[in-house]
């Protein structure tokens, strides 16, 4: 079981416009069987785990340390929402915005799943990576910059390191403040 000794309750931002913009429909197993099908990729456990304790939305931390400078910031990543697992968002995983689309019409690169937004409105998305573990691996999870001729940056090694990872953006916003005054 992933996410042991880890506050899932908390984990959520509770919000009208998250569940409006990523929220799901309740996950089983016949769903993660057709999104996995639609996709040709099987979902990380912890991913599916997640998303059965709400499918989708925004968390209320939202940075990554990254060890490269990505098109965000020099030492993180930041994200918007997390897609659910289902088709009847936008910001779904088989979404009209979700990672079909992202491969088909912006041309991101066929490496896995993209799974969550960032704030520059679709060029930059994170992405389960399947390219070393093959479709029904261990993805890790990786930033793609569209920006930067879709530049990808390691950001975790799966998906609930990611997750565990997430931090609030003032712990950024103060170190940063920190190196401006010396």
């Amino acid at each position: 079981m992933s996410f042991e000794d880890f506050d899932l309750r908390a984990f959520w931002e509770p919000s009208d416009h998250a569940q409006e913009r990523y929220g799901g429909e309740p996950v089983t197993d016949a769903l993660v069987a057709a999104v996995e099908k639609t996709l040709g990729y099987t979902l990380p456990r912890a991913y599916v785990e997640l998303m059965q304790h709400q499918n989708g939305g925004i968390p209320r931390h939202r940075c990554h340390r990254t060890s490269t400078r990505t098109t965000w910031a020099a030492n993180h990543i930041a994200i918007s929402g997390i897609f659910s697992i289902g088709s009847h968002k936008r910001y779904s995983l088989c979404g009209e915005f979700g990672s079909s689309f992202m491969i088909d019409m912006w041309e991101y690169p066929p490496i896995g799943i993209y799974f969550a937004d960032c704030p520059s409105g679709g060029h930059d998305m994170l992405c389960l990576d399947y390219r070393a573990c093959g479709p029904e691996g261990e993805p890790t999870v990786v930033h793609a910059a569209q920006r930067w001729d879709y530049t990808i940056t390691f950001v975790a090694a799966n998906f609930e390191a990611f997750i565990r990872g997430l931090e609030s953006g003032e712990a950024f916003f103060a170190a940063s403040e920190l190196s401006y005054e010396k």
